[in-house]
């Protein structure tokens, strides 16, 4: 005889996982995924897995994974995420252009405590818009609600990008030599790496509010922390047409003392004129209110330069005229020479 289950009754919900809200959050934003879906796409969101057309047997297949790191605790702050999904699709992009590959495909996992139906439309916004400017297919993602696991009302963000590159077009850094220039473009602030020294000098050692003017300078804290990391897909892109590029470096974790000499062949070593640049006011803000060595901010931030093609000598003049028409600001950031590998910076 079956007897009645006495107490109350559990539930997901009731256990903090509301399953019908993840079913509506999910139905909003599908408009918003068709639209970043490109051609090459044979399978619609929400699928098991995604589906995407292979690019020919001649190519190589280029693949990245990052996240978007504590900068997602700023914009919990402030109460801001329509451009973390941006600055994940952008991270991941340049990390694959390195080696001369367009991107195909990105993926993203959205891990919370519990979904918001508004900030996750927020998030998806972003990584579709970016995936639009990267001409590159939102393939598919995971959402996660795990009460207990995030603190309440914060989130992570990670995500992966498929490439291609033609196999006699990889680039792999192999054919630098001393004598080689390196040429830096400009970043558009700290782009998602050193969030977490970032957050220590300016909310606890200065004490900044997160609405605060960010000094010198006549934006918010929030706006100048949540600048949206760049992608610099389509300045490299015009520039491999027509220059011979030795090698490329995404300045990310690491900043540019250890992101450089991830592409330089044995026998040769990368000298940085840090006077060839003004990094701007964030970081020398921070470098003099949080008293942080000089050489350790170039360890941590990209210091305002967020890429580098190493190029030859002979093809400076032609690189820095195709990225200028490209409407990026080019800086002559130092050259190559014989030695152990690593980097000198000459502060």
């Amino acid at each position: 005889m079956n007897q009645k289950r006495k107490g109350k009754k559990s539930s997901y919900a009731a256990a903090g996982v509301d399953i019908d809200e993840m079913t509506r959050g999910l139905k909003a934003v599908k408009r918003m995924v068709k639209q970043a879906t490109g051609k090459g796409a044979l399978s619609n969101i929400g699928s098991f897995g995604g589906l995407f057309t292979s690019p020919g047997k001649d190519h190589v297949l280029v693949a990245s994974t990052d996240g978007v790191g504590t900068k997602l605790k700023v914009a919990v702050m402030a109460g801001r995420h329509t451009t973390v999904g941006e600055d994940i699709v952008n991270h991941c992009v340049n990390d694959i252009l390195v080696q001369g590959a367009r991107p195909l495909f990105f993926l993203d996992y959205v891990g919370t405590s519990k979904l918001e139906g508004s900030m996750f439309r927020d998030i998806v916004s972003g990584l579709c818009r970016a995936c639009r400017a990267n001409n590159c297919t939102l393939l598919g993602g995971e959402t996660a609600e795990m009460p207990g696991l995030y603190p309440p009302g914060e989130y992570d963000l990670v995500g992966t990008v498929v490439g291609a590159v033609e196999r006699k077009k990889i680039v792999t850094g192999n054919s630098i030599n001393a004598g080689d220039i390196i040429v830096g473009l400009r970043s558009s602030g700290l782009h998602t790496n050193g969030y977490s020294l970032a957050r220590k000098v300016l909310f606890e050692t200065a004490g900044l509010k997160i609405d605060d003017t960010f000094p010198g300078t006549n934006r918010s804290v929030a706006s100048v922390l949540l600048a949206v990391h760049k992608s610099y897909l389509k300045p490299a892109t015009k520039l491999m047409r027509r220059v011979r590029v030795r090698g490329m470096a995404h300045i990310t974790g690491g900043g540019v003392v250890d992101n450089i000499p991830r592409i330089l062949p044995r026998g040769t070593r990368a000298v940085i004129d840090t006077s060839s640049w003004k990094p701007g006011p964030v970081f020398e803000y921070m470098e003099t209110r949080g008293k942080v060595d000089h050489e350790e901010m170039y360890r941590v931030f990209n210091m305002g330069i967020g890429f580098v093609f190493v190029v030859r000598e002979k093809d400076v003049d032609e690189t820095l005229e195709i990225l200028r028409n490209a409407r990026q600001k080019p800086v002559l950031a130092g050259y190559v020479t014989k030695g152990k590998r690593g980097l000198k910076l000459l502060l």
